[in-house]
This record gives structure tokens, sequence and C-alpha cells, in this order.
């Protein structure tokens, strides 16, 4: 075996052995069935809930290890740090609230017209018949306080939910009169990244 596939067989054992360690406990899917980070081509846009209030358009991203394996490796690079430099405030939600696996959410408004305003309390989620309003709700941007946006402004914040949402089902984003169902799309884009990724991961490791 040359060097070359010893360190790829090396690297992307580390990384699985990561997956399925404490550090994604958070997770509310278990990681051990995902490639090692670097081998997918999903873009943010592919893997984004997004829906038109009129004032204000609404973009929700999962941060779930799950969905993040499958983005672009720059991109889950992003998401990740992301993701690791917020887990200390999560943590304490998780132990205010009690939760178990808190499902984490970055959700940004981005203002379609003038003083556009937002209530971000009325964004929610339905998954397997349960309601969900967000536990927490950590502002990303300086906008986010005032809760408006003029035309091309964009306010985003970390929405921590409880335990029970199930990302590998179908679920519904809602704002308002104003809800989303688009995640089932992205559930059959994801089952199919996962297939080609795990493939490239297992390519990687027969090259010479």
């Amino acid at each position: 075996m040359s060097i070359r596939r010893v360190r790829r067989a090396a690297a992307i054992a580390v990384a699985l052995l990561l997956a399925g360690g404490g550090a994604q406990a958070q997770d509310t899917t278990a990681v051990r069935d995902l490639p090692p980070a670097g081998y997918g081509t999903l873009g943010q846009e592919d893997v984004a809930i997004t829906f038109q209030t009129g004032s204000f358009s609404i973009q929700v991203i999962p941060l779930d290890e799950w969905v993040l394996r499958l983005l672009s490796p720059d991109t889950y690079r992003s998401f990740h740090s992301l993701r690791e430099m917020m887990e200390p405030r999560v943590q304490e939600v998780a132990a205010r609230y009690g939760l178990r696996r808190p499902t984490l959410f970055l959700v940004t408004f981005f203002g379609q017209r003038d003083q556009a305003r937002f209530e971000p309390d009325l964004l929610t989620i339905t998954s397997q018949n349960r309601f969900f309003r967000p536990q927490e709700i950590l502002p990303r941007s300086a906008q986010w306080n005032g809760r408006q946006l003029n035309q091309r402004e964009t306010a985003s914040a970390i929405y921590v939910f409880g335990d029970g949402i199930q990302l590998r089902e179908p679920f519904t984003v809602s704002y308002d009169t104003f809800s989303s169902n688009r995640w089932e799309q992205v559930l059959r884009l994801l089952d199919r990244e996962r297939a080609r990724a795990l493939a490239r991961a297992a390519d990687s490791q027969r090259e010479p």
C-alpha cells in the first residue's frame, strides 16, 4: 500500500471516529453512516428552506452534522466552525431547559423593502405532528435586536429547538401564516448525495 493511500485511509478513519464521538452528541441524528467531511458537493442553497412573506424572505438551514457532512468542503468548514463557536452557548441553553439533543438552525431574514419588521418568535417547526417553538434564539447580527430591515439588509440568528425534531423525515417551517414543506425535497437530494459521497470516500481509499 502506498504512503498516499495509507494517509488517506488514516484520515478517513479519524474522521469517522470523530463522527461517532461525544463531540457530536448534540446532533439530532447519528452520523455513523455518513462520509467523512470533504466528500460532499452540495451548496448552502441546496439544503436551505427559503420562503417569502411579502416584506422579507426567510432562509432556514439545519446545522446538524448529518446535513453538513454533505456540503462542499469550504461550505462545510464554514458551518462547522459556526457550530463549534456557538457550542458553549448552546450547551448553556441545553442545561437550562434540560435538553438532551437540541436541534439547531441558522435562520436569516432578508429585507425585501424598507422598514420591513420581523418577529423572530413567530418562526416555528412542525415535525411528526408535534409543534415546536424555539427554546432560545442566539442573534448573529447587529440588526437582529432592532427587528427591522431595509431592502437588501439581512439579520441572522441561531435557533435552538428542543428534542424531538426528526430531520430524516419531512417537516414544515412556518412563520405567521406562511409556511414551507421544502424539506421533503431536500431529503431526496440528501439521500442521493450521501450515496455519492460515500462512494467518493471509498474510491479514494482504493486509489494507489
